[in-house]
């Protein structure tokens, strides 16, 4: 028989294989588990139904208030209407938007590209590589993003 000391290293030892063998497992298990949720901002159920955003225009200028580092002068406003397209493999309304903001020097920047898109009838986020979602766009002026103040 061993020593107490080299009893107990060798159940470490054991006991340290032992987490070792299992701990895939258990992480297997968390994995395929479908009570794993993303957190969103709005109650994003994955319906194909969705509300057309009735209130897209004051949604997309209180959104941009807070957006833009300076949302005064904006030039060359252009908004297409919410249309539905599939983003991110799933059926939503995408208004898209071309301006040019100020920078900080108060210089303007050429024309920027966004997308936004609504869930449940609200806006949710603004996707700012928005070349895919907003190809075909029609454009019409969008004046109200222009006379924004502070």
């Amino acid at each position: 028989m061993g020593t107490p000391a080299k009893i107990r290293a060798a159940n470490i030892g054991a006991a340290r294989i032992v987490a070792l063998l299992l701990l895939p497992i258990a992480l297997s298990a968390c994995a395929g588990s479908d009570e794993v949720k993303s957190i969103t901002y709005t109650d994003d159920r994955g319906v194909a139904n969705q509300p057309f955003p009735n209130n897209y225009k004051s949604e997309i200028l209180s959104f941009m208030k807070t957006y833009l580092n300076n949302p005064v002068g904006v030039r060359d406003a252009v908004m297409a209407e919410p249309v539905q397209r599939v983003v991110g493999g799933r059926l939503r309304y995408v208004s898209c938007l071309r301006y040019s903001a100020r920078d900080s020097d108060g210089n303007y920047r050429e024309p920027r590209e966004r997308a936004i898109l609504y869930v449940d009838g609200r806006l949710d986020r603004i996707i700012e590589n928005a070349s895919e979602p907003c190809a075909g766009a029609v454009y019409a002026a969008f004046p109200d993003l222009e006379k924004m103040v502070r």
